[in-house]
């Protein structure tokens, strides 16, 4: 799964009657039996959900931290940052690593999910505004919402997700 998600093209063009539109490419994955999808340019690698060390003194939306080939990486539990309790974990249980950017540094900073699904590729012209209520999380964490074979994707914003104020108490650990 890493390795075909690293190797398909960022970005791309489409033709079209009205000419060329831009496509992204999104991850979805499920948690908590609802369906969520993020830009895959946020998206470093997919990796197996393993041992996390759980760190004192974090606020409880922050599982822990892994090593992962010698570095410390900080790991949030997606859904206690959504406010709902946390998934099960099973053998697809999975954390997706994101490249964030912070004080012009990247930090790498994983995500729990309960099932990664698949890359989809959307229109931006499909791409909808998040609404301003109605949603079952914050709505400063959707970036909006994917029209998708006739249903409606919720597209995340991992930057609000992982705000500054988090972004700090992330880079003490």
């Amino acid at each position: 799964m890493e390795d075909q998600l690293l190797s398909q093209p960022k970005s791309q063009k489409l033709a079209s009657d009205s000419g060329d539109e831009t496509v992204a490419q999104f991850l979805t994955f499920e948690l908590n039996d609802e369906i969520y999808a993020i830009d895959i340019l946020n998206i470093r690698e997919i990796i197996d959900h393993g041992k996390i060390t759980r760190v004192p003194m974090m606020p409880s939306f922050i599982a822990g931290v892994i090593n992962l080939r010698g570095s410390v990486v900080p790991v949030v539990d997606l859904a206690l940052r959504f406010g709902k309790k946390s998934g099960t974990r099973t053998k697809r249980s999975s954390i997706v690593m994101l490249d964030v950017e912070y004080e012009d540094q990247i930090l790498e900073i994983g995500i729990t999910v309960d099932i990664v699904d698949e890359v989809l590729d959307i229109s931006k012209r499909n791409v909808e505004p998040a609404p301003a209520f109605g949603t079952k999380i914050r709505t400063d964490f959707i970036s909006g919402m994917g029209k998708v074979n006739g249903q409606m994707l919720v597209l995340l914003d991992i930057g609000n997700i992982l705000s500054v104020d988090e972004l700090c108490v992330l880079e003490a650990v």
